[in-house]
């Protein structure tokens, strides 16, 4: 690759997959990162995504930290792309921008009724009680309503009926943003229903989430054998060859041989069931969802698809979270594919979507990449076969060339368009007032959720 130390990388977010890409080209010795993300505060998901119970997984952000000390990194926080800073720009001081800007964005249903009030979109709910600033102010009437149907067989639907149903106990001890702590304690849902438009075989739960249901303080899993039974009878080979798929399987007809404790509260588990419609109430907002009955048919390629039956059923609900996929959003000037959610590319490498041919200086990392798949950890191997990308580009001459690669041009140019622009030590500022906090209270943190605090911590803490 080029040795020269002026060699000078952008990532553009600062979730795992871009601190991975950051940390792999920073291994090489001759290449200066820059990192610029929309928030004053880093680590993407990790920090707005991962359900507040769950602190260990929280914990690999030490090795984001090590990454973060190196020399020749620097973080840019509270500078959108797009708007402090342009594509066109950034290719005038960079040999390359790395677009690690993950999936902020939900799926849609596409039903009728979804948006209703009372019908809400997992990754806002998610956001909310993370103390995401895009979300501090969303409203869930957790006080009035006593059922909620969560849509979806992943994480997320297991992490959102989770959190509805934690005793206070449970959530005391978190960094679930004040705000919603207060809400959920004092929250009235005593029935969370989990819907799977498949089988049981084919939901993308993991094993550790799944068994943590059992394992709530006040709270039984239902699981109705007969269903799941009628759920299992087509079998699956794909499914019934990974490990994981049959230990959920072993796991949830655990749980259906169980005897209830008579727990407060419930979660449901329901399989081969899809929604039609969010039906409204009397009052206007949800008060139910209609669903049809799937069958599991194999498709030419074998794979089991579902297929609607003739069979429906109602569901009375005042609550409904739909988890059914993130998915990516466009960044201004820069290769979109509007089916897909992704930025195409080529192993990493962007592509013009129409012609197919290679955008020179542009590369891209984790889902933005790829679509929302894998656990935290899958970034790194992701983040890499981009970073070889890159090098093998530096290497052989088929790299970007910089008009102006000078790293004092580029950090005076995003100060004058972004006053408020924080650095990492800014926010090693906050994140040690958050920690001050939480300390008192026994907690992890007590988070900033407004960037106007942030700012203002920041500002307070740093030279």
């Amino acid at each position: 690759m080029n040795d020269s130390p002026l060699t000078r990388i952008a990532v553009i977010g600062s979730g795992p997959a871009g601190f991975y890409a950051a940390g792999h080209l920073l291994k090489e010795g001759a290449v200066d990162v820059d990192m610029l993300e929309r928030l004053p505060t880093p680590w993407g998901l990790v920090r707005s995504g991962v359900a507040p119970d769950h602190p260990k997984i929280k914990s690999v952000t030490r090795v984001y930290e090590k990454t973060a000390a190196h020399p020749r990194f620097r973080y840019y926080g509270n500078v959108n792309f797009g708007e402090h800073v342009s594509r066109a720009e950034l290719l005038e001081h960079y040999h390359a921008i790395v677009y690690a800007t993950g999936s902020p964005s939900d799926r849609s249903l596409g039903i009728p009724g979804e948006d209703l009030t009372g019908s809400h979109a997992a990754t806002e709910f998610v956001g909310w009680y993370n103390g995401h600033p895009d979300h501090t102010d969303l409203e869930v009437d957790l006080l009035s309503a006593e059922r909620a149907v969560v849509v979806g067989n992943g994480n997320v639907a297991l992490d959102v009926a989770r959190m509805l149903v934690l005793a206070p106990s449970e959530l005391a001890g978190t960094d679930t943003a004040d705000h919603a702590l207060e809400v959920l304690a004092a929250n009235n849902v005593n029935e969370v229903i989990v819907l799977g438009r498949r089988g049981p075989a084919q939901a993308a739960f993991t094993n550790p989430e799944l068994l943590e249901l059992g394992e709530l303080a006040d709270a039984d899993v239902i699981v109705e054998g007969e269903e799941l039974e009628r759920a299992l009878a087509v079998h699956d080979e794909t499914a019934e060859a990974d490990i994981t798929c049959r230990r959920n399987v072993e796991i949830l007809r655990g749980y259906a041989e169980r005897t209830p404790v008579g727990h407060s509260k419930r979660i449901v588990l329901r399989f081969l069931l899809s929604p039609t419609a969010f039906v409204a109430g009397s009052d206007g907002r949800l008060g139910a969802v209609q669903l049809v009955r799937n069958e599991l048919v194999a498709g030419d390629d074998g794979a089991l698809r579902a297929h609607a039956t003739d069979e429906t059923e109602t569901i009375s609900c005042e609550l409904a979270f739909r988890a059914v996929g993130y998915r990516g959003l466009p960044l201004p000037a820069v290769a979109f594919d509007e089916r897909a959610g992704v930025i195409p590319n080529d192993g990493g490498r962007v592509r013009d979507l129409e012609s197919g041919e290679k955008q020179v200086g542009e590369y891209v990392v984790g889902w933005i990449k790829r679509g929302p798949s894998g656990v935290i950890g899958t970034n790194k191997k992701d983040a890499q076969e981009t970073v070889d990308a890159i090098l093998a580009d530096l290497g052989n001459g088929a790299a970007h060339s910089p008009r102006r690669p000078d790293p004092a041009l580029v950090e005076k140019l995003l100060r004058e368009r972004q006053p408020d622009l924080i650095t990492y030590s800014g926010w090693e500022a906050i994140d040690r007032h958050e920690r001050e906090l939480g300390e008192a209270q026994g907690r992890p943190r007590v988070k900033l959720t407004r960037i106007e605090e942030m700012l203002q911590v920041a500002s307070e803490e740093t030279p």
